[in-house]
Order: structure tokens, then C-alpha cells, then sequence
């Protein structure tokens, strides 16, 4: 057996779970946006910004959660 035979295992036990973070990624994508918009109106509101880095974080959710699947099987 190669070494990566049973990732893919852990890429198909993770999709479920990476398609739910896709949904609230386009969450956390209107969120940036009107954050965006926002802190550009007002910039002195730094709440913003802090609000905006959240909704990035939540874009890459789906990524995160497969790579940590595939890491979890061991080979």
C-alpha cells in the first residue's frame, strides 16, 4: 500500500461536514461584504474590521475542516 491510500477516506468522511462550513461560508461572504462597506462609511468603527476578519476566517472553514479530516486518518 502507498502512503496515500486512505486519504481519500478521510476527504469523503469530512465532505458532509465541509459542505454544512460551504454554507456558512457564504454566510461569513455577506458578512465581510457589509462589513466592508460599512467600515468604509465609518471608518473610525474598528469593530468592523475585527467583524470582517471574522467573516474571512469563516470563508476558509471549508478547507480547514477537509485538511483536518485527511490529517485524522492514519496511514
Amino acid at each position: 500500500m502507498g502512503d496515500g491510500d486512505c486519504r481519500p477516506l478521510g476527504f469523503l468522511i469530512g465532505l458532509p461536514f465541509a459542505l454544512i462550513a460551504l454554507v456558512i461560508s457564504v454566510i461569513g461572504a455577506v458578512i465581510w461584504i457589509i462589513g466592508s462597506v460599512i467600515s468604509c462609511l465609518c471608518p473610525c468603527c474598528c469593530c468592523f474590521a475585527g467583524l470582517a476578519n471574522l467573516a474571512v476566517d469563516l470563508i476558509k472553514l471549508p478547507i480547514k475542516i477537509l485538511r483536518w479530516f485527511t490529517n485524522q486518518i492514519p496511514c
